[in-house]
């Protein structure tokens, strides 16, 4: 399960654009928080703890506590986030409220795992990751920070599915319409070619013997 990250923040009192754009000025991030049949609720988060955040990695997939006044004011998931178009700093936040026992849908990362250990690769085979996240509904309380994919046993054209891979308890795929492929062990292109050179020559081979039965 993910880990529940802190964020202190500042409530903000005043919104709109100019003081979004004072607020940035100031050094902070503006945010807001919605969802939960409740009112939306406008703060602003330092630019640096926003960085931080950032640079750890998988910041839209982790559930977040905002802490206002020294204490915890809501449990929230990050749902979208502006970035300025150059510098690619955080521009704006939207969190989403999360009730206790909901469910909600994101995108959980795919980690793989035994793929230098798996007959195919060994067998010169190449790993394809078809997906790198897998649209998932999942319990709020119970967010996994991953979705392991083991190609432990897999043969050289082989592949897992997402019916192959054991899910957390409460976590379903948002599709459901057919068995998709997460990855799979593929032959290289120089391997492909060498096996299409091999199956000519034992072509041309049972023709060229045949060629010489004709002529006695």
């Amino acid at each position: 399960m993910a880990k529940v990250l802190k964020i202190q923040a500042e409530n903000r009192d005043r919104v709109g654009k100019g003081a979004s754009r004072a607020a940035r000025r100031a050094g902070m991030v503006p945010a807001v928080i919605y969802g939960d049949n409740r009112e939306p609720r406008s703060i602003q988060i330092k630019i640096n703890e926003v960085v931080r955040l950032l640079n750890r990695g998988g910041f839209m997939s982790h559930t977040y506590q905002i802490e206002t006044d020294g204490k915890v004011s809501a449990t929230v998931l990050p749902r979208d986030l502006q970035l300025h178009p150059v510098t690619d700093m955080p521009m704006h936040i939207d969190f989403l409220r999360l009730a206790e026992g909901s469910t909600v849908v994101m995108n959980v990362p795919v980690q793989i795992t035994d793929d230098e250990d798996a007959p195919g690769v060994k067998q010169g085979g190449t790993v394809t990751v078809n997906r790198h996240d897998i649209e998932l509904n999942v319990p709020v309380d119970a967010i996994p920070e991953a979705i392991v994919v083991s190609l432990a046993g897999i043969e050289l054209g082989g592949s897992v599915k997402i019916s192959d891979v054991k899910l957390p308890k409460g976590v379903t795929p948002t599709i459901t319409d057919r068995d998709f492929v997460i990855a799979a062990i593929t032959a290289p292109s120089s391997l492909k070619s060498s096996e299409g050179s091999s199956e000519e020559g034992e072509e041309g081979g049972a023709d060229d013997a045949a060629a010489e039965g004709g002529e006695e």
